[in-house]
């Protein structure tokens, strides 16, 4: 199989999964435990690669290249750090509670967690745009804050449902373990997003 074919076949596995995590996360994140392809790391990365370059632009707010570059790398790579961050802790508190998952898997797992955050991360950056503040608290604004807030709680539910997955299918282990899992990863994602806050990188982590 020739490369454009390789990467047609991954185009397509990409976009089911990502119909699947949205529509049928449960049997979709089995499906990706098991049979999911490095390949499609490429297009998630391609994804965030978009978001990068528009919240570059948003930044910057000026046509400097040198700039928009520069910050265009500073976010990607702070991402990739937090994704192979997540992956690498998982992995190891993974082995310490018996799992024996495949990192590859893992990480194209973990880093289907990602879209619920690149969602939600593209979607303040347009409302900066569109509705910039301070926003007003007359009633439009504030029915515009509650239902920012609606949305921003049903993305939070999406995320944390498909990190759940991830540790119950990536690394086969039940609940009471998983959640173990879970407390051992914490401090070491916390002291991440706290290094992403004191650089600048991420106000709020995107993970």
């Amino acid at each position: 199989m020739d490369i454009l074919s390789v990467l047609i076949v991954d185009a397509v596995a990409f976009g089911r999964t990502v119909i699947g995590i949205m529509t049928r996360p449960y049997e979709t994140y089995r499906r990706i435990s098991s049979k999911g392809k490095s390949g499609e790391l490429l297009y998630i990365f391609v994804v965030l690669g978009v978001y990068f370059a528009l919240a570059s632009i948003v930044k910057v707010a000026a046509f400097r290249p040198f700039l928009l570059t520069q910050q265009f790398v500073v976010l990607f790579a702070g991402a990739l750090s937090g994704a192979l961050v997540s992956t690498g802790i998982i992995f190891i508190a993974g082995r310490l509670f018996g799992a024996r998952a495949a990192f590859i898997p893992l990480l194209v797992a973990w880093s289907y967690t990602l879209i619920p955050t690149v969602v939600w991360f593209f979607a303040t950056s347009l409302l900066y745009v569109l509705l910039p503040p301070p926003r007003t608290t007359s009633v439009p604004g504030i029915l515009f804050s509650l239902l920012f807030l609606a949305f921003s709680a049903t993305l939070l539910g999406w995320k944390v449902t498909l990190s759940y997955l991830t540790l119950r299918f990536s690394l086969r282990l039940n609940f009471g373990k998983s959640m173990l899992v879970a407390a051992v990863c914490a401090p070491v994602v916390a002291a991440w997003a706290y290094a992403m806050y004191k650089t600048g990188i991420f106000k709020v982590p995107f993970l």
